[in-house]
C-alpha cells in the first residue's frame, strides 16, 4: 500500500486564476495541482479530498492503470469537495462510488444542489463518517478521520490518520492553529511515519491588502519554530503541503524553500510516494 501526492496548491490551484504577481506569472513559477493524496493499494485509489483539479488527479491514476475506489473528504471549502461534480451523468456517470464525509458535510452535500442530485442519481455513495470511526480501505488499510479547528461555514474539518500494512501517514491540510488540539498536533506526528500539515502560507507578509488573521492558517515560520524541538527523526516526518500561490515554497530555488530543507522537514510535492 502507498500513499502518492497528487496536488499541493491551496484551493485556487498554482498560478491562481486572476493573479498577475510575480508568484503566478514570473519565469520560475510552474503549475501544481490543488491538493490530494491517493492512498492505492492493488490497483485501486481512496482519495483524500476531491478539489478543483480531480480529473487531473484521476488522469494521473488511470496513466498508471489505478481505479478510482473512493473517495474521504476533509471538509466544505472549494478546494476540497467540488470535485465531486465531475463523478455526475454530466461527466463520469459513475456507480455508487463511495464518498465518506462527517455529519454536517454529509448533510450539507445531500440536501444541496447540484450535490445531492449525486446521491438521488446513485452517482456517489454517501457515507457518514464519524470523527474517531475507522473505516475500511480495500483488506489492507483503513483511515480514521479525527476534529481539527478551521472555519467551518458549512462543515466540520477533519483531518485523517492513514494506516497500512506498514506504515501511516497524518494529513491535515487545513487548520486555524495547532493551538487548541487535543491530542496535540505533535501526538499525530510522533505515531505516524509520514505528516503532510497545513503550510498555507509562509509568513505574514504574502497577501499585502488583506487581514491574514480572517484566512487563519499556522504560518509556516511559525510551524518550524514550534517543530524545532523535535527530535530529528521526527520532523523528518514533516511534509509541508496546501500551499497558497503565494506561497514562497512552491519554488524549489526560493531562499524558503532552502530554509524548510534545512530545518529538516519537508516540501510535498507531486509525485512524491510513501509507502504504508
Amino acid at each position: 500500500m502507498q500513499a502518492q501526492v497528487l496536488g499541493v496548491a491551496q484551493d485556487g490551484g498554482h498560478p491562481q486564476p486572476g493573479c498577475r504577481q510575480n508568484c503566478c506569472t514570473g519565469p520560475r513559477a510552474r503549475p501544481h495541482l490543488t491538493t490530494c493524496v491517493a492512498i492505492i493499494d492493488n490497483g485501486r485509489a481512496w482519495l483524500l479530498d476531491a478539489g478543483p483539479d480531480f480529473p487531473r488527479h484521476l488522469a494521473v491514476l488511470d496513466a498508471a492503470g489505478v481505479e478510482l475506489a473512493g473517495v474521504l473528504l476533509t471538509h466544505g471549502h472549494m478546494g476540497h469537495y467540488t470535485g465531486l461534480m465531475f463523478l455526475g451523468r454530466e461527466a463520469m456517470d459513475t456507480v455508487a462510488i463511495p464518498v465518506w464525509a462527517a455529519p454536517r458535510l454529509a448533510a450539507f452535500l445531500a440536501g444541496n444542489g447540484p450535490w445531492e442530485q449525486l446521491v438521488n442519481s446513485g452517482n456517489i455513495d454517501l457515507c457518514v463518517l464519524d470523527p474517531q470511526e475507522q473505516i475500511p480501505l480495500g483488506e489492507r488499510g483503513s483511515a480514521m478521520g479525527f476534529l481539527v479547528p478551521h472555519r467551518d461555514e458549512y462543515s466540520e474539518t477533519l483531518g485523517f490518520v492513514v494506516t497500512g500494512p506498514t506504515g501511516s501517514l497524518v494529513y491535515v491540510p487545513d487548520t486555524d492553529s495547532w493551538d487548541g488540539w487535543d491530542p496535540p498536533v505533535e501526538a499525530y506526528v510522533a505515531q505516524a511515519d509520514i505528516a503532510l500539515l497545513d503550510a498555507t502560507f509562509f509568513d505574514h507578509t504574502e497577501l499585502p491588502g488583506r487581514n491574514i488573521a480572517e484566512i487563519a492558517h499556522p504560518l509556516v515560520v511559525d510551524s518550524m519554530a514550534r517543530f524545532a524541538q523535535l527530535s530529528d527523526e521526527a520532523r523528518s516526518k514533516i511534509h509541508f503541503t496546501h500551499l497558497n500561490h503565494s506561497n514562497p515554497l512552491l519554488d524549489t530555488g526560493s531562499d524558503e524553500y532552502i530554509r524548510v530543507a534545512r530545518s529538516g522537514m519537508h516540501v510535498a510535492s507531486e509525485g512524491d510516494i510513501f509507502d504504508l
